[in-house]
């Protein structure tokens, strides 16, 4: 990795934290990771990562193939969480027709989809207890809008997807930055790309400062060059006094709260 690229990201990044700072503001981050399962390699780095940098990562797992070795894992942790990542993570769009992949799109029956999620939400409850957060991550980041306007029947409070707004869905805690090249290779996207990202985000919260930035991991999926950049970007993020690492319950209550609903259980650890 170019050192002289990270340096430019690190004080790229810093201006901006400055910048909220000099105000009084710290911009909350999240951090979210998809597709767990089961205990492995990629995510003893990845929890070796949270506890260094006391940043709760909140992760997504697939209800149908999630393990009571990971439930067992997981005990303990001062900085995981669980998330719902769909059902079983399988696409049911037509990709013959150019359709993305998706789980919960358009093609799925509403109430058939609705079912299954309230079966995977009792089976991370069961495995995971009070550190299961009912917050549906739909697979691809794509859920069809007749779906999500409905989740609250699954026993979901909340939806995580990249970016992107479903507006008659539940609370909504989105993730921005993804430092994965996913087209053609599987690989870091680079420093000055990772700065770009960060840089329009940070931009658009100079007029609100409360909004989280959530940051978009996927442990299986990564190289070495994107640990790095978790790594070296949650160091720059934790020593300044611009931002604050914040858990997914507390932004999903606060977000309750300012809409007049009932706060959802903290996760213990």
């Amino acid at each position: 990795m170019s050192e002289a690229g990270f340096r430019d990201f690190r004080d790229g990044l810093n201006r901006h934290l400055d910048w909220f700072a000099e105000r009084g503001h710290d911009v909350p981050v999240w951090w979210r990771d998809d597709d767990a399962i089961e205990p492995t390699p990629a995510l003893e780095r990845l929890l070796q990562i949270a506890n260094t940098h006391e940043i709760e990562v909140a992760l997504a797992v697939i209800p149908a193939n999630a393990t009571k070795a990971l439930a067992d894992r997981l005990s303990g942790e001062r900085f995981a969480s669980v998330l719902q990542h769909g059902y079983e993570h399988r696409n049911f769009q037509d990709k013959s027709r150019g359709e993305k992949a998706a789980e919960f799109g358009r093609r799925r029956d509403p109430d058939e989809a609705l079912a299954l999620l309230a079966r995977g939400n009792r089976r991370l409850a069961g495995l995971f207890g009070p550190r299961f957060v009912p917050v549906m991550v739909p697979p691809w980041n794509r859920i069809a809008p007749r779906i999500s306007a409905r989740l609250a029947e699954a026993g979901l409070s909340g939806l995580s997807t990249f970016t992107q707004f479903h507006p008659r869905a539940l609370v909504q805690v989105q993730t921005h930055v993804d430092m994965i090249k996913w087209k053609k290779e599987r690989r870091f996207i680079g420093w000055q790309s990772a700065g770009l990202r960060f840089d329009y985000h940070l931009a658009r919260r100079r007029t609100n400062p409360a909004e989280p930035l959530g940051v978009l991991s996927h442990h299986l999926a990564q190289n070495d060059a994107c640990f790095e950049f978790l790594e070296r970007t949650f160091a720059i993020l934790s020593a300044h006094p611009g931002a604050r690492f914040t858990r997914i319950s507390e932004l999903l209550d606060v977000t309750r709260m300012e809409r007049g609903l009932p706060p959802v259980s903290q996760p213990q650890a």
